[in-house]
Formats: structure tokens, sequence, C-alpha cells
């Protein structure tokens, strides 16, 4: 293990890669570190499956829900509608909407229709 030169003491691995990361950040710039990380995610994506980015992803979600509250979630939907209509025509609405209505009707029946419609009229007739 590296030496600490203050108190020649050992150092701990934390410290020693603290160091190690500080230095590394004054030598290498931006491109080095995507690089890096495009490695990393090539390499673990081929030794991985999609259930291990599934159980990861659910964590994540899990961390994340018990940190943040509704606003945050409702500024971070906010963001990424305005990015995704800066970036998508209507075309790409119309498709979503279709391939979602599809899906929907799939999952439910006849009564789940007769039902929300019900909710809509009511809420229209309070307009």
């Amino acid at each position: 293990m590296a030496k600490n030169r203050k108190d020649n003491e050992k150092m701990s691995v934390e410290e020693a890669g603290r160091m190690g990361g500080e230095k590394t950040s004054e030598t290498h710039d931006k491109d080095f570190y995507q690089e890096i990380g495009q490695k990393g995610g090539d390499a673990t994506s081929e030794s991985h499956d999609k259930e291990f980015y599934q159980d990861i992803g659910e964590k994540g979600g899990e961390t994340t829900s018990e940190n943040h509250d509704k606003d945050f979630y409702q500024e971070i939907g906010k963001k990424g509608g305005e990015a995704t209509s800066e970036s998508h025509d209507k075309e790409f609405y119309q498709e979503i909407g279709e391939k979602g209505g599809e899906a929907t009707s799939k999952n439910h029946d006849r009564e789940f229709y007769e039902e929300i419609g019900e909710k809509g009229g009511s809420r229209s007739d309070r307009d």
C-alpha cells in the first residue's frame, strides 16, 4: 500500500483511489473519460443479460423514489417532455399515441372504457 508522506502511516484504499483519481483528472480530458466509459459499458453489456439491467434499473428507481418527492418527478417529466417535443414532430406523437392506444386496448375490456368514459363525461360536465 502507498505511504502517506506526512506521517509515514499507510494510506487507506479510499485515500489512494481519491489521489489517483485527482491525478488522472489533471492529465486527461473529457474525451478520455467518454472513451473509457464506452469501453466499460460495452464490456458490461457483453457479460450481463437483460435481467441484470432490469434488476439494477429497479433498484435505482426504488432508491430514487425514496430520495425524491412528487415535485422532483414533475420537474424531470416537464424537462423530458420539453426536450422530446424539440426533437420530434407531429407524426412521432401520432405514432406513439397509436401504439399506446393499441396496447391499452389489448389490456382492457369494454367495462374499462365505459368507466373512463363516464369519468371523462362527468368531469366535462363540471367545466
